[in-house]
């Protein structure tokens, strides 16, 4: 069923409607010194736009009610709110259309007509902070059962069965609900462990391994597999994108501890796929005739144990913000982060225009998910592949060779108005010649 907002947005005569054809359609005519130029060096002025003076809160429905005037107006998109009173002048739909946002959760308004717009980037000098997760009505005044609210940003540990019963990723925020084992009050809270009351930097903290089990592998190429590893029973991994994990296993009396980038099931999953959901992994894994541990999971049986620690990584979304272009050059198994990278640029990040793939092999038969990259290709106007290789046979009509600038050149176009973003990863050589 579609949801429709019960208010009308934009208003049937507004200047922002679509006008028929043959009809010419207004436009709010912006005052001297309120173009898109002038708003960006008002945001860049060091002029508090808030009224906060830099700080960030935490903003109820109660609180962004309040703030609904021409000269106080606050709205709420994707979770986050924003004072808009400094924008009303700069708004290229007039203060009429601006002013239907005040006081309110506005995204689905802002879809209607903005969907392209890349507001957290016009808006960030409006930032006020995040809007506060509402509490599960069900849950309150339960006395079996505690509530914790956590940021998606903190990892915590939780030593018991956890129910997660809302996810506002939106406003990065968790609710889970710990039930008690014995409905009945507490005399006490138990033993501190460790490091209790204590915060600990991810780089400081020792990595936590669960087991995971192996349900099954998928030939890829002649010498690949997509192994796909079960979480243990209510435990959930999101792997950020452009992260990794390791994978961990005793061979002959000694850990072997080599990292992977995770990769979905396929190049442009089902959207309630079970890797979305948190609870497999797959991993998309060369295996080496010398290599230690490729070579034993490669014989490893279905239903075998593996130890699988992280995520980490420094790879942040931050980067692709304002990012029109997108290039990525990869190198045989260099192509594993790309992938999930490829989906999120073509799926989630509409100001990105144009999205391109260089894919280095030896041999065409090394080429990984070609058939999906082909037909994705033919699918998505915005998305191209260029196939390089090094030994190829004398039938193949591709591009021949190595990386060098001049392939480079012709490959990484820099059109007027965008923002590139130049994405490189393969063997150690390969990754620092394409840098030079």
């Amino acid at each position: 069923m579609l949801n429709v907002p019960s208010q009308s947005f934009p208003a049937a005569g507004s200047q922002q409607r679509v006008a028929p054809t043959g009809q010419s359609r207004n436009k709010v005519a912006l005052k001297p010194g309120h173009s898109l130029l002038d708003w960006i060096r008002l945001t860049k002025s060091g002029r508090d736009l808030t009224g906060l003076r830099g700080r960030l809160i935490e903003v109820t429905e109660e609180e962004l009610k309040k703030h609904n005037t021409r000269n106080d107006c606050w709205t709420c998109i994707r979770g986050m709110v924003y004072n808009v009173s400094a924008y009303m002048d700069f708004h290229p739909g007039g203060e009429e259309e601006l002013m239907r946002a005040a006081g309110i959760d506005s995204t689905d308004l802002f879809d209607q007509v903005h969907r392209w717009v890349n507001y957290e980037s016009m808006l960030k000098e409006c930032l006020v902070g995040r809007m506060a997760v509402k509490p599960n009505p069900a849950l309150q005044g339960s006395v079996s059962s505690l509530v914790i609210y956590f940021s998606h940003s903190k990892e915590v540990f939780l030593c018991c069965p956890v129910l997660i019963v809302q996810t506002a990723h939106s406003v990065g925020k968790v609710q889970v609900c710990l039930h008690k084992s014995v409905k009945d009050k507490w005399t006490k809270v138990g033993q501190p462990l460790e490091h209790h009351d204590t915060f600990i930097q991810c780089k400081d903290r020792e990595l936590f391994y669960r087991e995971c089990v192996l349900v099954s592998k998928a030939d890829i190429t002649h010498d690949t597999q997509v192994l796909r590893l079960q979480l243990p029973p209510g435990s959930h991994m999101q792997v950020p994108v452009g992260r990794h994990v390791y994978l961990k296993t005793s061979l002959q009396g000694t850990d072997v501890v080599k990292p992977y980038t995770p990769v979905d099931q396929k190049l442009i999953p089902p959207s309630q796929c079970s890797a979305e959901m948190g609870s497999d992994l797959h991993l998309m894994i060369k295996i080496y005739p010398d290599g230690l541990l490729t070579s034993h999971l490669a014989n490893l049986p279905i239903g075998s144990s593996l130890l699988v620690g992280g995520p980490e990584g420094s790879f942040t979304m931050r980067i692709l913000r304002d990012v029109t272009h997108l290039y990525m050059l990869a190198a045989g198994t260099g192509f594993t982060p790309m992938a999930r990278l490829i989906r999120l640029a073509l799926q989630d990040l509409t100001s990105i225009r144009k999205t391109k793939l260089m894919f280095f092999n030896r041999q065409e038969r090394d080429i990984l998910w070609c058939a999906q990259l082909d037909e994705l290709c033919s699918k998505e106007e915005r998305f191209e592949v260029e196939y390089v290789l090094s030994e190829p046979t004398d039938s193949w009509k591709g591009r021949r060779g190595r990386i060098d600038a001049c392939m480079l050149q012709n490959f990484l176009e820099r059109p007027e108005d965008s923002k590139c973003l130049v994405c490189v990863c393969g063997p150690t050589g390969f990754t620092e010649l394409a840098v030079q």
